[in-house]
């Protein structure tokens, strides 16, 4: 696939290390040379330098043939033009387009802005809400690491550290079913100390092991059980930042939890005072000892890091901790920075352009997929894919798991069948119209995934 990446920030850097590997076509094109240059040395891409935005930049990046244009700038209004840009000029199959402003994502107006007739972008991604949805689904689950939708939320797979008097820690994988009879659930990976071990019925859970499982959602509570102790709920949260993620943040925890939204800039505070109706709006630095002490932060559940300073919210979390709050989420930008301090003092360290770019990887895959969710900074890869087909032009329809020849390191989790959930075992039969939840510990064998539900051409 040709694609032409506009911007080399964050984003459009991880999306492009992520797309280099996998026998695509890249273009990345920003202002900044010497940004595209540093990429250029350490991955497989064309780079154009110039505003990604103009024709002749554009025309110079190959977008005449290409297959999709992504425009993730840090301007809405470059990106949208872009989009614009492409699709006047040299008609490209998709357009998709970074848009932060809550201005223009307003669902009143998004739909008749957004059209091949008006801004012809054919997927607007806002990184806030994506992020603000990711935590929301977090603060839900105390105890989870990572928890990640599909189906519509019917089934989730979610990450959780094993702990030491876990009834299945010690334990072999063959024993889950045995402790618990009434629900299905099926591990999909553990990492042991940034290792990958990939599950089989013999294998030891060990305590300090990140465990990737999938259930049905309304089964995830019973399974986290078996591995570590079952967290109480949050009650008292504290948003240290009132930008545009933590004014989202707010808005949408206030009327389930006791919210406290700490903000430095008193003319943001007067604005977050007007947008909140029942969260607390305190003006002054997430970093003040004073300030968390009187605010009792000792008595406060989960502390939310999300300032745009990966510095402040780091030291801001560390103190929080060191004070008594119980658990605490930061936001960091830096994946240097958010290796060192996961598990540390920080309990959940957030990449905001990971859960961006899973994002924009669910419209970039090949053969039905609908969600992807990229995982343990790149390396692996969860996807929700469709089967199409049927038993004689199909690697998989009317096959049992275990006669699936999926590649190494590939597990077929579970799949959802006419709104039931069913967890995948080895006389699991796939049947056409199925959605499909499927594990990649190596994103190398993304491509073989691909190839393996892809239809044979006697399917019409």
């Amino acid at each position: 696939m040709k694609i032409v990446i506009v911007g080399a920030g964050q984003v459009g850097g991880t999306l492009a290390e992520h797309l280099a590997g996998e026998a695509n076509d890249i273009t990345l094109v920003d202002v900044d040379g010497r940004r595209l240059a540093e990429l250029q040395d350490r991955l497989d891409i064309r780079t154009v330098e110039g505003m990604g935005c103009r024709p002749d930049v554009l025309l110079r990046a190959g977008t005449e043939d290409a297959d999709m244009l992504v425009a993730v700038t840090n301007s809405d209004e470059i990106n949208m033009l872009a989009c614009q840009v492409a699709h006047s000029l040299f008609r490209t199959p998709k357009k998709i387009a970074r848009v932060r402003a809550a201005s223009y994502t307003q669902p009143r107006w998004r739909e008749k802005l957004f059209s091949p007739q008006d801004i012809p972008v054919d997927v607007v991604i806002t990184p806030e809400q994506v992020v603000t949805d990711y935590i929301e689904r977090l603060v839900e689950l105390p105890g989870a690491l990572q928890v990640l939708d599909f189906a519509d939320g019917l089934i989730q797979l979610v990450a959780v550290r094993a702990e030491r008097g876990g009834p299945l820690v010690g334990h072999a994988l063959r024993e889950l079913r045995s402790h618990m009879p009434e629900v299905d659930a099926r591990v999909a990976a553990i990492y042991r100390q940034d290792r990958s071990i990939f599950p089989e019925g013999d294998t030891v859970i060990e305590e300090g092991d990140e465990v990737f499982f999938i259930a049905a959602r309304k089964d995830i509570r019973k399974v986290m059980a078996e591995l570590r102790h079952l967290e109480n709920p949050y009650r008292r949260l504290v948003v240290a930042g009132g930008g545009n993620i933590g004014l989202r943040l707010a808005l949408a925890l206030e009327h389930d939890y006791n919210v406290k939204v700490i903000e430095y800039s008193e003319v943001r505070c007067r604005h977050l005072a007007e947008q909140l109706h029942r969260a607390v709006v305190l003006c002054g630095s997430a970093t003040d000892q004073e300030l968390l002490t009187e605010e009792n932060i000792d008595r406060t559940d989960l502390f939310l890091a999300v300032t745009n300073d990966d510095e402040v919210n780091i030291m801001a979390s560390m103190l929080a901790k060191r004070l008594g709050c119980r658990k605490v989420l930061t936001l960091i930008q830096n994946q240097v920075y958010a290796d060192l301090m996961q598990g540390a003092e920080i309990d959940i360290a957030l990449s905001p352009q990971q859960a961006t770019t899973s994002l924009l990887l669910t419209h970039l895959r090949r053969s039905g997929a609908v969600r992807v969710h990229s995982l343990r900074r790149g390396a692996a890869e969860a996807m929700e894919i469709i089967v199409h087909g049927e038993a004689r032009n199909s690697k998989v329809v009317g096959r049992p798991i275990e006669r699936i020849k999926a590649p190494p390191g590939v597990t077929l989790a579970a799949l959802v069948r006419d709104g039931q959930v069913i967890i995948a075992h080895h006389d699991t039969v796939i049947e056409s119209g199925d959605h499909v939840i499927v594990f990649v510990m190596d994103k190398k064998r993304v491509r073989d995934v691909e190839r393996l539900f892809q239809v044979g051409f006697t399917f019409f």
